[in-house]
C-alpha cells in the first residue's frame, strides 16, 4: 500500500521554497545582481507550483534577498537591513533576552571587533577621520532621537572598520539594542559618551588596544548601572 504524503500547510510550503533558494544562492555564490533561473525552472527544479514560488520570492523580496524586474526576471538582492532588524526585534529569543544579557552580548560582539580595526587604521588613516567626524556631530546634537541615531551610526561604522563584514551584519542588529535601551541613553551623561567615543578611537589610532577595550567595556556596561532600581 501506497503511504499517504502528509500535504503541508501553504505557509510551509512558502517557507521551505524561500529556504530552497536562499540555499541555492549560496551554493552558487551568488552575489547582488547576479541573475536566478526563471519561475518556471525554479518551480521545476523545486518541485512545486509557479504559485507557490511566487509567493516565496515575494517574502524574499520583502528583505531584499531577491528582486523582480518586469522584463528581467529575478536576480540576487541586496538585503534590507532595516526591514531585517525590524522583523527581529520581534524574535522569541530576544523578548525573553534580559537587559543584562542584551548589553553583554553587545560587548562580545564589538569588543572582539577592535584588534581588527586597530590594524586597519594603522594602514588607513581616514577610519579614524571618519569615525572622529562621527564624534564631532554628537557635540551640536541636543536631540535625544538624533543621539541615538548618531550612536547607531557611530558603533556600526567601528564595526565597519574592522573589515569583518560578516559581524558588520550582526552590528546591524544594535538597533535593538537602542530600542530597548532608550531610556538609559536618555539618563546617560551625554558629554562623558562623547569623551568616551573620542578616548575608543583615539586609542584604536594609536595601536592600543587594551585601553580601547577597557574604554568600550565601560562604556557600554555603563547602561546596567543606569538600569539598576533607584533606592
Amino acid at each position: 500500500m501506497t503511504a499517504m504524503i502528509k500535504t503541508l500547510p501553504r505557509r510551509k510550503i512558502r517557507d521551505e521554497i524561500a529556504e530552497r533558494l536562499k540555499s541555492y544562492i549560496i551554493s552558487k555564490s551568488l552575489v547582488p545582481g547576479d541573475r536566478l533561473p526563471t519561475e518556471t525552472e525554479l518551480a521545476e527544479k523545486f518541485g512545486v507550483s509557479r504559485l507557490s514560488l511566487r509567493e516565496a520570492t515575494k517574502a524574499l523580496e520583502f528583505l531584499g534577498i531577491v528582486e523582480s524586474k518586469t522584463g528581467v526576471g529575478l536576480s540576487v538582492g541586496q538585503i534590507d537591513m532595516e526591514r531585517v532588524t525590524d522583523h527581529l526585534g520581534f524574535h522569541p529569543a530576544l523578548h525573553r533576552a534580559s537587559s543584562i544579557q542584551l548589553i553583554d552580548t553587545r560587548i562580545v560582539v564589538e569588543v572582539g571587533a577592535l584588534p581588527y580595526t586597530a590594524q586597519r587604521m594603522a594602514e588607513d588613516s581616514s577610519l579614524h577621520a571618519k569615525l572622529n567626524a562621527i564624534v564631532d556631530r554628537f557635540r551640536a546634537t541636543r536631540d535625544l532621537q538624533e543621539w541615538i541615531d548618531l550612536d547607531i551610526e557611530f558603533h556600526r561604522a567601528l564595526l565597519d572598520a574592522s573589515g569583518l563584514s560578516p559581524l558588520v551584519a550582526f552590528g546591524d542588529l544594535l538597533q535593538i539594542f537602542f530600542q530597548r535601551f532608550r531610556d538609559s541613553v536618555k539618563k546617560a551623561e551625554w558629554k562623558d559618551g562623547i569623551e568616551t567615543h573620542q578616548r575608543i578611537i583615539d586609542s584604536l589610532r594609536d595601536q592600543n588596544v587594551p585601553q580601547a577595550t577597557a574604554e568600550l567595556r565601560k562604556h557600554i556596561e555603563s547602561h546596567k548601572k543606569r538600569l539598576e532600581p533607584q533606592a
